[in-house]
Parts: C-alpha cells; structure tokens; sequence
C-alpha cells in the first residue's frame, strides 16, 4: 500500500517535471516503475499462458506512454487515471491485433471480480474496453473509479483519498458501475 508521503512526492515530482526538472523526471521514473511492473505482472498472469506480450514490454509501453504524453500532471490521481487507460489502450490494441485474422463466434466471457479484472481472452478485453468506453459516456466518473481500480491498481481507500472522499463511498460506486458493466456486457 502507497503511504502519504509517496503521494506527495508522486504530486511534488510531476511539478517539477512539469517545469522542466530532468531529475524529477528520473526520480518520478524509479518511484513508480515498481507500481507498474505490479500491475502489468497481475494483467499478464490473467492472460493466456503462450500470450506474447511480456510484463515488462508492458510497462515500458506504457511508461514511455505516459513521458511523451503531451499532458500537464496535475496530480497523481490524473498520472494513474492515465497510467491506466495507456495500459488498457495497449492490452487492447494487442488482443485486436490478434483478433485481426480469427474470426470468433461473437460471445464474450468477462468477470469482474470485486477487485480483480479477470479476462480470459482477447475478445473479453475487447468487449470489457466497449463496456467501459459506454459507462464513461453515461457517468464518466464511475468509469475512473474502474479504471483507478482494474488499470491502475488503486484500492477503494486509495481512490478514496484521490477524490477527498471514503473508501466506502468508493467501493458503493464502483459496486454500482460493475452492475452497469454487468448489464451492458
């Protein structure tokens, strides 16, 4: 679990970067390389054994993702609500990729856990992207909770603190937002 005093450096490096600090740069770098190698470890191991995408050409993607992203840091709630879609865009440009020459049946099998993203396959993380690409267009703030909690690996009480509210308030949300997913799927 992040403590108080990484959030503040989180928030206090991306300043510094953001003003041009190449220090800040490789210390934002070594501070939150090990936060993404988790995370990409957990969606690789959800993967089908022979998938040819590596944990660490995962989090080198999307850590370059998020270097050249023409985006002002405004803390690290936006960082990781980036950090997460950049992870998802690549998991789900890989399963297209690999999808481009099968044909399937059209069915999708997709769980979603309490805090875990469980998919199966390339045409789960394909049809979990539509579904959470269609809840950001009813209550886009339900969407960040999940991507917060599914991409970025946040926990309700993290996400909590992010937004100023309690990890209960969190979890009641991102309760409702996976009925909505489970609907909608």
């Amino acid at each position: 679990m992040s403590t108080v005093k990484e959030h503040t450096d989180v928030t206090a490096l991306l300043g510094q970067w953001r003003d041009g600090d190449l220090q800040a740069e490789k210390q934002l770098s070594v501070l939150v390389q090990d936060k993404l190698h988790q995370l990409a470890a957990k969606y690789m191991r959800q993967e089908r054994p022979n998938h040819t995408l590596q944990a660490t050409a995962l989090v080198n993607e999307a850590f370059i993702g998020l270097m050249q992203a023409e985006v002002d840091y405004q803390d690290r709630l936006h960082f990781f609500r980036l950090a997460g879609s950049i992870m998802r865009r690549i998991l789900v440009d890989h399963a297209r990729a690999r999808n481009a020459a099968k044909r399937g049946d059209g069915l999708l099998q997709i769980t979603l856990a309490d805090d875990v993203l469980g998919v199966d396959d390339s045409s789960s993380i394909i049809g979990l992207h539509n579904a959470m690409t269609a809840l950001a267009e009813f209550d886009q703030q339900k969407a960040d909770i999940l991507d917060l909690q599914f991409f970025a690996g946040l926990s309700p009480a993290q996400i909590g603190d992010l937004y100023g509210v309690s990890g209960k308030t969190i979890e009641r949300s991102a309760k409702l937002a996976r009925a909505w997913l489970a609907q909608a799927i």
